[in-house]
């Protein structure tokens, strides 16, 4: 027996598609036997039924597949329909649609207790001053306020607590009436908070602070001083050596001002003028300045008993670039200085006293791509956000090569980082919001201390038992 798949004959006047299957029993042709007839013909009526059965059943169930979709798609479909309804205020699809927005937070069963410490250690100093929760250090600020809104981490009952977060808002004061920086009061502003939480609970006794969260946003972390050699004679207090700091100060070195457990944070930028620059952007997308910078740029570095402002970085780049025709570069203050920053193809973020500089988060969020300069910087959430894809890094002692760097840059991957710094969970991970959205900021110090649970003393009695 063989089983042959031929195509029908096509009549000339209409043209038929597909196959004919046609079966086909050779016989010997053994003489008229009776017997073998029939058990031909049963055999043949059978293989015939079982064929056309599988037929059947092949395009039964073909239909039915084809037709339905799978559980999880139409799950993610229903949940993008109704994100796309009910967000249009968001400034894109794309945010929309990221996958970090759908996916659950990995910080699942933590819970952070907020300690409700009286007001002079914090609400005093944001009623007393509007810049207290809008300029570059008020991560203290939006990160206490994005935990109170958040009822899935923390909780009110402090037994259950994996970690206690201690609001106090040193970086309010933190410019003097001239301008100059002043940390002078932080020390014992915090001391005082520990001295009257450990009068009051048992929890930063018993475990000395280690499961105890501080923020230090500003230049040298939680060595409270805007001079490095002054923040290194002085060193981080003892008494928070044990605890876990969130500071805008990082190094990829051995440095005595991050010598405490320690999770780098961006500073902070308000989401609200960011999203004001992004409305005066171009309209059409074009960006018509190659290199930005504007900011303190010194003719010749202020010597202030022996410092020297940027390590002279920033006059380095003054004197070999100011005038230059691609080169946008301005000393003088412009509060809507973002706008320029969304016109901007390179934005320079040279370090100042300290590395890192709120430039780093402005530039990227803005579209613009940052250039790092700051030798041994340790960049926000360098676990997690890539910052080799959407920036570039020039050496202190290479400022001088600067435009021979960009070029090659801008003639080789420019297009690549661009669409990089376009990807909505880059930008939404170097703001804060209040309450807190998921991969934002805050969302991503949860993450960073999900990963400290070792240092809580509630797991660590459960798994005691």
């Amino acid at each position: 027996m063989s089983l042959d798949i031929k195509r029908p004959s096509i009549n000339k006047t209409k043209k038929k598609t597909g196959f004919v299957v046609k079966m086909q029993l050779n016989n010997n042709r053994v003489g008229g036997h009776n017997k073998r007839n029939l058990s031909f013909l049963f055999f043949r009526n059978y293989y015939t039924w079982l064929i056309w059965l599988f037929l059947s059943l092949y395009l039964f169930t073909s239909y039915f597949a084809g037709d339905q979709s799978s559980p999880s798609t139409t799950t993610t479909t229903s949940l993008l329909s109704n994100h796309q309804t009910s967000s249009s205020s968001l400034p894109s699809r794309a945010l929309i649609e990221s996958p970090a927005i759908l996916k659950p937070a990995p910080f699942t069963g933590m819970k952070i207790y907020v300690y409700d410490l009286p007001a002079r250690f914090n609400s005093d100093w944001a009623t007393a001053s509007d810049r207290c929760a809008t300029h570059l250090f008020a991560a203290e600020v939006a990160i206490h306020r994005a935990l109170l809104s958040d009822s899935s981490v923390r909780t009110l009952d402090p037994e259950e607590a994996d970690f206690f977060f201690v609001p106090v808002y040193v970086s309010c004061n933190f410019s003097t009436a001239n301008g100059f920086p002043s940390l002078s009061h932080a020390r014992s502003l915090i001391s005082s908070a520990v001295d009257f939480i450990s009068e009051k609970y048992p929890f930063w006794n018993r475990t000395r602070g280690s499961d105890h969260v501080f923020v230090a946003s500003h230049d040298f972390g939680a060595c409270f001083h805007a001079m490095e050699d002054m923040a290194i004679e002085e060193g981080i207090p003892e008494f928070m050596k044990n605890s876990i700091i969130l500071q805008t100060f990082g190094v990829k070195y051995k440095h005595p001002c991050q010598e405490a457990e320690h999770v780098v944070i961006p500073p902070y930028i308000p989401p609200a003028s960011v999203q004001r620059a992004l409305e005066k952007a171009p309209a059409n997308g074009r960006r018509d300045i190659w290199a930005f910078f504007r900011g303190k740029m010194e003719v010749n570095p202020k010597n202030i008993s022996g410092r020297f402002y940027s390590k002279g970085v920033r006059t380095a780049i003054l004197k070999k670039y100011g005038g230059r025709r691609r080169f946008y570069l301005n000393r003088h203050r412009f509060a809507g200085y973002r706008s320029e920053i969304v016109r901007s193809v390179f934005c320079l973020c040279p370090l100042g006293w300290a590395p890192w500089s709120p430039r780093l988060v402005e530039s990227a969020v803005l579209g613009c791509v940052p250039v790092v300069i700051a030798d041994g910087i340790q960049l926000p959430f360098s676990e997690t956000v890539r910052w080799s894809e959407i920036s570039l890094t020039v050496a202190e002692k290479d400022v001088r090569n600067l435009r021979k760097i960009l070029e090659r840059v801008a003639a080789t991957n420019l297009s690549a980082i661009q669409r990089n710094l376009r990807e909505p969970a880059f930008k939404r991970a170097l703001l804060y919001n209040v309450p807190m959205m998921e991969g934002d900021a805050t969302w991503h110090i949860l993450e960073a201390l999900r990963r400290k649970l070792d240092r809580s003393n509630k797991r660590s009695r459960v798994m005691g038992q």
